[in-house]
């Protein structure tokens, strides 16, 4: 017996048969069977061909931030500008982490304004002095991009604020948007320029370019991509109500390592993944990773660090030693709380100086014996809240001195100016305890610098090397800091009791604290995060360059890159036409449910095709089942199968789960297309009106009476859910439920089943497909294609089969 069999889109066999417009999703598919792997991709410029290499640079990583990690000002004849290194740049102080092996390479935008003629001049300076290649936004683009969807939309969205009144800024604005997806094309465009090959690793950071890695994906299908959240990742009933949701969640799927710094973060991400996408993370040897259209999407937890040398170095700057001795003398024999927080709704100012209101009221006896210093950084955004908040704070701070002040001492010092590096660290050097109030913030460093400016160097005899911390639990350094007092910022009575705690707590106390947190702080250094991370980003795409990637979908919400293995081979149209056309008996097999069903809807825009979970069931008159879609074929569909089996060399079967009374009544005008019901229990030949039961003879079905009444009690429980009955099968789904709950029931239910039916005749699959199905033993769709085949076989000699399900598979 000779067959062959085909694996192929059911598109190929339709393209024989009509003539049809290409458009939507449809045009999609054809462009995958089309186009070769990488197709559309970007060849290398003269330019970068011609780059000098460094002998010693083996490879290179692209490092894209919204700034560029330097500092300009205009010379001094005004002829030009000058720029030199911003030290305190978390991206500049990265690339001490970064492998020997490796040249790096900044992208973003310049610290300044810089004057279109200038531009030119400003870029061959940046590149050859910095390794900085500029990216310059037009001031309009520039404004729709970052105050207007980063500062005004994404912003307040990653740190759970919604716009709830009609008339807030907050609300989506698809001008802002198009400004942003503007500004994120600019710099891939500038990526692409100074990318020679899609072997370079590409770094992103932060939420201004979230929907940078779909578009480089686009140009480079194999691009080496990493991005990291510096913000918090909001819960998925938050992020679900941004209008560009799907968008933003498939860019970010685009890279293929997404970094946060609490596992909360993640945790976020991945339920939005599951109950948007579908898509079930896996764990494998501490690490965390989903499965994106065949490419591996790893996730990284860790938390930024600072540079401590920075800071010990400091200690020997002459204007630190004179500020940090007149601080000393100036709060001589008080306990010192400090906070150093942007101007911003989310820093908690107001709540730290109430709570610390409250502490005095309770404990006067503290009035003239402790001092807050609270500096204010100048506020990065502009907005009516933010300007409430300012008046709000100056005006407590101002309360406060009134109330619990006297007439040699206050107790609140609020400093509202940009304070530099060595007075921030004076502050911090003679305080007792730092207090970080936020209630969201992706890490805040402040209480790093703190323990690093209480331990100081050890030539340093002065300095305590003990002190304490009072840290939100919304702040992503809270986890790493086990010595803190952790509070609930909205708990005004809380924190004020950690004020008391704090200037309570004996010395030593303080000091084994302190132990705790210095060891930490001078481990997990801001060179070992991008260390760490780069070496995740290398060990996640090592595999890259034997894919084989197609790029499908146009849109941000629609595109995706499939990657297949390197011994996938692409099936040729071409060979399966000539075969088809010179064949005189054929059986053509599809799968109803997943293929079939989906053609001719009435929608060409991929995005609102109904969905797996929508097309396995449709509403039963009965009661046994639940859904508003119905799973009945398109009079397209049926025209063209009509047109198909009228071939006299053309058998045709059609695999579907449904029952034989659905399958009776949508195809009843086609009777020349086989029918194989209930996933193969029964099927029905060509041209006949007989089911035939392929399960074997005399099948015990009494475990279904047995098991109907737990599966009900599953839908009593289970919003959602729904009871399949069939003839030979009960089937539970669950695709309509809570994922996370229904994943959880049906994981509970499988156990139940497995212990009731143990010593029945059945077959108990599905868990994570949305649905759990009990049906007798040996029964298939495979075993019943292989009757098929070799009935017809042993009746008519060899055929040519062409197999059309829903995936592909070599093995199939």
């Amino acid at each position: 017996l000779q067959i062959n069999i085909f694996i192929c889109d059911t598109i190929s066999l339709i393209k024989m048969q009509r003539n049809v417009n290409s458009k939507g999703s449809y045009h999609n598919l054809c462009a995958l069977a089309e186009a070769g792997p990488g197709a559309g991709e970007p060849q290398i410029s003269k330019q970068l061909k011609s780059r000098l290499a460094d002998g010693t640079k083996t490879s290179r990583l692209i490092i894209v931030a919204n700034n560029l990690p330097l500092r300009a000002k205009r010379s001094v004849d005004n002829s030009g500008w000058e720029f030199e290194w911003d030290e305190d740049a978390l991206i500049a102080q990265a690339k001490e982490g970064i492998p020997s092996n490796m040249e790096v390479l900044y992208v973003g935008s310049p610290p300044v304004e810089i004057a279109p003629e200038e531009q030119e001049t400003v870029s061959s300076l940046l590149k050859r002095k910095f390794s900085c290649s500029p990216v310059y936004l037009d001031r309009d683009v520039k404004d729709k991009y970052y105050k207007g969807c980063c500062k005004q939309q994404l912003w307040p969205l990653f740190h759970y604020v919604l716009p709830v009144h009609p008339t807030s800024t907050r609300r989506f604005d698809p001008d802002l948007w198009q400004g942003y997806i503007k500004a994120n094309k600019t710099f891939m465009e500038k990526v692409v320029e100074e990318s020679a090959t899609d072997s370079d690793f590409v770094w992103i950071h932060d939420y201004h370019l979230i929907v940078l890695p779909s578009f480089l994906r686009k140009r480079f299908n194999r691009i080496r991509c990493g991005i990291f959240l510096h913000c918090p990742f909001p819960s998925s009933e938050i992020f679900r109500t941004f209008p560009k949701r799907e968008e933003l969640l498939r860019s970010l799927l685009n890279a293929d390592l997404v970094g946060f710094h609490t596992f909360d973060y993640a945790r976020h991400f991945l339920s939005c993944c599951s109950r948007m996408l579908g898509l079930e993370h896996e764990t494998s040897r501490g690490s965390i990773t989903l499965d994106y259209y065949g490419r591996s999407v790893a996730l990284k937890i860790m938390p930024t660090g600072i540079r401590p040398q920075r800071y010990l170095d400091g200690f020997e700057w002459d204007e630190f030693r004179w500020r940090r001795g007149e601080l000393a003398a100036q709060f001589a024999g008080k306990q010192v709380l400090v906070g150093v927080d942007d101007m911003d709704v989310f820093k908690g100012i107001e709540l730290k100086l109430q709570a610390f209101d409250r502490f005095l009221e309770r404990h006067p006896e503290w009035k003239e014996k402790v001092v807050l210093v609270q500096i204010t950084n100048p506020p990065r955004s502009s907005g009516k809240d933010v300007m409430e908040m300012h008046s709000y704070v100056t005006d407590l701070a101002r309360k406060i001195n009134e109330r619990h002040g006297t007439s040699t001492s206050f107790p609140m010092c609020y400093l509202e100016r940009h304070v530099p590096l060595h007075e921030r660290m004076a502050f911090y050097s003679i305080a007792d305890c730092a207090v970080v109030t936020c209630t969201r913030d992706g890490m805040n460093l402040v209480p790093y610098e703190y323990v690093v400016c209480r331990q100081g160097p050890d030539s340093d005899t002065s300095s305590a090397k003990e002190g304490m911390l009072i840290v939100s639990e919304f702040v992503g350094c809270s986890p790493s800091l086990s010595g803190a007092i952790r509070v609930n910022p909205w708990s005004i009575e809380a924190v004020a009791d950690a004020f008391h705690a704090a200037i309570k707590l004996p010395r030593e106390h303080r000091r084994l604290r302190h132990e705790k947190h210095w060891k930490y702080v001078s481990h997990h250094t801001v060179a070992y995060w991008a260390q760490s991370y780069v070496a995740d980003l290398v060990k996640v795409t090592k595999d890259h360059v034997t894919m084989k990637c197609y790029g499908l979908g146009l849109g941000l919400d629609t595109f995706r890159m499939v990657a297949l293995d390197a011994n996938f081979r692409r099936l040729e149209e071409r060979m399966v036409h000539s075969i088809f056309l010179n064949s005189h008996r054929r059986m053509l097999f599809f799968d109803y449910d997943y293929v079939l069903a989906r053609f001719g809807s009435e929608s060409h825009d991929s995005s609102s095709l109904l969905s797996s979970s929508t097309l396995s069931h449709q509403k039963q008159a009965s009661g046994t089942g639940v859904g508003s879609f119905s799973l009945a074929p398109s009079a397209a569909l049926l025209a063209l199968l009509s047109r198909m089996s009228s071939d006299p060399s053309n058998a045709i079967y059609l695999f579907s789960g449904r029952t034989k009374a659905d399958l009776t009544q949508w195809f009843s005008s086609v009777p020349e297309v086989g029918l194989v019901a209930e996933n193969g229990c029964f099927y029905r030949p060509i041209g006949s009106k007989t089911w035939i039961p392929l399960a074997a003879p005399h099948t015990d079905l009494s475990w279904m009476e047995l098991t109907k009444p737990i599966l009900q009690q599953y839908v009593e429980s289970t919003d959602g859910s729904c009871v399949e009955v069939k003839e030979s099968a009960l089937v539970w789904d669950y695709r309509d439920a809570d994922p996370d709950f229904g994943s959880w029931q049906a994981k509970e239910l499988l156990d139940h089943l497995e212990d009731v039916l143990s010593n029945k005749p059945v077959e108990i699959v599905g868990g994570s497909q949305g649905f759990v199905e009990i049906k007798p033993q040996g029964v298939s769709k495979g075993q019943a294609l292989e009757l098929l085949l070799l009935g017809a076989a042993a009746v008519q000699g060899p055929v040519s089969s062409s197999s059309s399900a829903s995936s592909s598979s070599s093995s199939s």
